[in-house]
């Protein structure tokens, strides 16, 4: 097989069922079993999607202007006690597999947050991420590493991708050059906005999910008034988010207890979702509904605000965990459920991300076009 950068999720067809195979078994050794040909020296890059739950890093080889990856393993971010040291662990690995790293030209970092004056700011992540330490623990001068948010990363590798790494959920065409929008949910909730310049798009970062979450119905009022007592205000991500499927379930269901409610080593999101879509639990099918419709109406109230008739693209771990559920219709039609400019949202494409491995591309592809910074 030849080394172009191909991961399974880019082959998804049919139900969509090839999504929700755990990644854990693809990245036990770490090597991109599926690019065996490149160990040899070459000039390289390594680049990063830093998640609160996961980091994922690939070592890819500068062929020009094309990037070759080299080896790819997904860690837990939480057992680290520093981001140096998963990067350090991430590259004696790659020794232990016979990559030479003699020519580590420079790194970028799309992280869960804010990147503010060289340093990620957020509250998804264990530790600090910044640029200087960084550089400093991979032999690199500063402006050899670049920081960026995960969101930013995702949008800048939708240029890279094929029509193969797109799932659409409609049939809306794209408008040429409009602008466009990526939302993407996982162990938190981020959005990024993609706008033409004239020569090429130019990506902005968000931090919308920070904003206020705007109940639509009896129950999503009642989710956000249980919500305050726990916490002084509630944000979108409080509910679109991993967290959010328990809240849901918990607050919407409170007469239907799992036991693995209380097993700390549980994942309540992995456990809810399972559940409904093996149609085994009708409190977690409904709040896997309930989680859905909140995803899309926070879709839609961004697309209110950019009107990107370019396309919306549903990016993040937790949209290919559902991908039968996304692919029922509840998100097409909550996305455009806007009053008086519902036929208008119903023009604009959605489509699916199903390459995870978006943001890594994406960080790989801006730092090898600025130089890294």
């Amino acid at each position: 097989m030849g080394c172009g950068l191909r991961h399974p999720f880019s082959r998804l067809r049919g139900d969509g069922s090839d999504a929700r195979l755990s990644a854990a078994s693809r990245a036990q050794s770490g090597i991109l079993r599926e690019f065996p040909c490149v160990r040899e020296a070459k000039i390289m890059l390594l680049a990063g999607d830093v998640g609160g739950t996961k980091t994922t890093l690939i070592l890819f080889a500068i062929e020009g202007s094309r990037l070759k990856p080299m080896f790819r393993l997904r860690l837990a971010t939480r057992e680290f006690p520093a981001i140096e040291e998963l990067v350090q662990d991430f590259l004696g690995r790659a020794r232990g597999q016979g990559i030479a790293i003699n020519e580590l030209k420079m790194a970028s970092f799309a992280c869960a947050g804010a990147v503010v004056e060289d340093r990620v700011v957020t509250n998804n992540l264990p530790w600090v991420v910044d640029a200087a330490a960084l550089a400093n623990a991979l032999g690199l001068d500063r402006t050899r590493i670049l920081l960026l948010n995960d969101l930013v990363g995702a949008a800048a590798s939708l240029s890279h991708l094929s029509q193969h790494d797109f799932l659409p959920l409609n049939n809306a065409v794209a408008k040429e050059r409009a602008p466009k929008a990526l939302i993407a949910a996982g162990t938190g909730l981020g959005e990024a906005l993609l706008f033409w310049d004239g020569t090429h798009y130019r990506i902005f970062p968000s931090e919308a999910s920070l904003t206020d979450f705007a109940p639509r119905n009896d129950r999503e009022m009642l989710l956000v008034h249980s919500l305050r007592q726990r916490m002084p205000r509630v944000s979108c991500e409080e509910v679109v988010s991993g967290r959010g499927f328990r809240a849901i379930h918990q607050i919407i269901f409170p007469g239907v207890q799992h036991a693995w409610f209380d097993d700390p080593t549980v994942d309540a999101a992995v456990q809810i979702t399972h559940n409904a879509l093996e149609a085994s639990c009708s409190a977690c099918v409904e709040t896997l509904q309930i989680w859905t419709e909140a995803y899309a109406a926070e879709a839609g109230n961004m697309a209110l605000r950019v009107l990107p008739f370019g396309g919306v693209f549903v990016a993040g771990g937790i949209a290919l965990k559902i991908l039968p559920k996304m692919k029922d219709g509840t998100f097409v039609r909550v996305f455009s459920d806007k009053s008086k400019l519902s036929r208008e949202l119903a023009r604009i494409p959605i489509s699916v991300v199903l390459n995870e491995d978006a943001p890594v591309l994406g960080a790989a592809y801006e730092a090898l076009a600025t130089g890294a910074s």
